[in-house]
């Protein structure tokens, strides 16, 4: 039984959306672009067979709660896709938003809005926080529940004051993307 091989996205609107589509294209992978939603509208059950019928990976699925404190639909279909015995999880990005503390995950290195890897996390315009290896955000309150061996924090996807724009190829998520790829040996699993 092959595993899917799948990238967590803690952010479904549209700005994530299109970034996520296009960086999926890019780098040969696909995106769930039925997983978008702010909130999540489809179940664990539903993603993790649209992600068995897709032909490559690395698969990118996104992940909302739209703003709910403790554990949304989104978290309750991210869980229910990390533990699936189908899908191996490459790495996580996780959003920051403004949350004011409610909600928080331990990342494990995160992209600021200038393209520096900080072991700080960011907030939502992807400028460095105080806190070492700590995001505030939406949906990203279950990922240190779950066993994922590359969590990525960066600011608001295809945002951050424009530096993240599809039009300038959104180069911190593209970042975040490549980090998650390098440190989970995709790339080298890939040539073998």
């Amino acid at each position: 039984m092959k595993k899917r091989r799948v990238i967590l996205v803690t952010d479904g609107d549209e700005f994530a959306c299109r970034t996520i589509q296009y960086i999926a294209e890019q780098i040969g992978g696909r995106c769930i672009s039925r997983s978008h939603g702010n909130p999540t509208k489809l179940t664990g059950e539903e993603l993790v067979e649209l992600i068995l019928q897709t032909p490559y990976d690395p698969v990118f699925v996104m992940f909302d709660d739209c703003g709910a404190i403790g554990e949304g639909a989104g978290e309750q279909a991210l869980k229910y896709v990390a533990t699936h015995e189908q899908i191996e999880v490459l790495g996580a990005i996780a959003v920051a938003s403004n949350t004011h503390k409610h909600e928080w995950a331990k990342v494990h290195i995160s992209v600021d809005r200038d393209g520096n890897v900080t072991e700080y996390g960011v907030d939502k315009e992807g400028i460095r926080e105080l806190e070492i290896g700590r995001i505030n955000g939406d949906t990203v309150y279950c990922l240190d529940q779950l066993n994922i061996p590359v969590i990525v924090g960066i600011g608001d996807i295809g945002k951050m004051g424009y530096r993240d724009h599809i039009k300038y190829g959104s180069p911190i998520t593209r970042q975040a993307v490549e980090l998650i790829l390098e440190r989970s040996e995709y790339r080298d699993s890939q040539h073998q």
